[in-house]
């Protein structure tokens, strides 16, 4: 676990509420639009799935780091959540929410022949942050999410789309909006604007 920088303050579950972003093919840029509309003291924690090649040492904590205000690093076992931190998950591992705050890092079976997988991190989040956990589903090919975007909604979390028109690849995006699970479908320069507004709100109508 890394040790604590000044002006850091770990969170528990219950304490702010909880991003969980998941892309694949096409996600470095959809991640970057959507992060760089954020400012860095935004009162909510970040976790991102992206699907990358495990043969290889992931740098996509350092590029999106240059495209926002936001802290970013790559997830290690034991991180503590901190507001305005994007958390990464690095290759080849699935990263998992816990209750207590903290993140966890295991390299358990493929979930839809990926890992990281984003439907383990979403239902991690759900289990731990409830109406707290906010799901957005970005560009990717296949069906990685809709398991977790289910569990999103069912704990009374919000669920958020990447819409077609501003896709890469829709697989993701487009199962997601077929589980009956998604509140919200967005433009890509949107997505920034509306999770403001969600993050920041006492209650969300949907």
């Amino acid at each position: 676990m890394r040790a604590k920088r000044s002006g850091e303050v770990p969170v528990s579950s219950k304490e702010c509420k909880i991003v969980a972003l998941a892309a694949s093919a096409g996600g470095l840029s959809a991640l970057s639009q959507v992060l760089s509309g954020l400012p860095s003291d935004l009162p909510a924690t970040l976790v991102v799935v992206q699907h990358l090649d495990p043969r290889h040492r992931s740098m996509m904590a350092g590029i999106l780091a240059r495209r926002t205000s936001l802290r970013v690093r790559e997830a290690a076992e034991g991180d503590r959540l901190i507001r305005g931190t994007v958390f990464v998950a690095p290759p080849d591992r699935h990263l998992l929410v816990n209750p207590d705050g903290t993140l966890s890092l295991s390299q358990s079976e493929l979930v839809h022949f990926v890992r990281p997988s984003a439907d383990l991190l979403l239902e991690s989040a759900a289990a731990s942050y409830w109406e707290l956990a906010i799901a957005v589903i970005l560009t990717g090919s296949g069906s990685d999410g809709t398991m977790g975007v289910q569990a999103i909604k069912k704990m009374g979390g919000v669920v958020i789309a990447q819409d077609e028109g501003s896709f890469e690849f829709f697989g993701m995006p487009g199962a997601a909006i077929q589980t009956g699970s998604v509140d919200f479908i967005f433009p890509l320069n949107q997505i920034s604007k509306r999770l403001l507004t969600l993050i920041c709100a006492e209650g969300v109508v949907k």
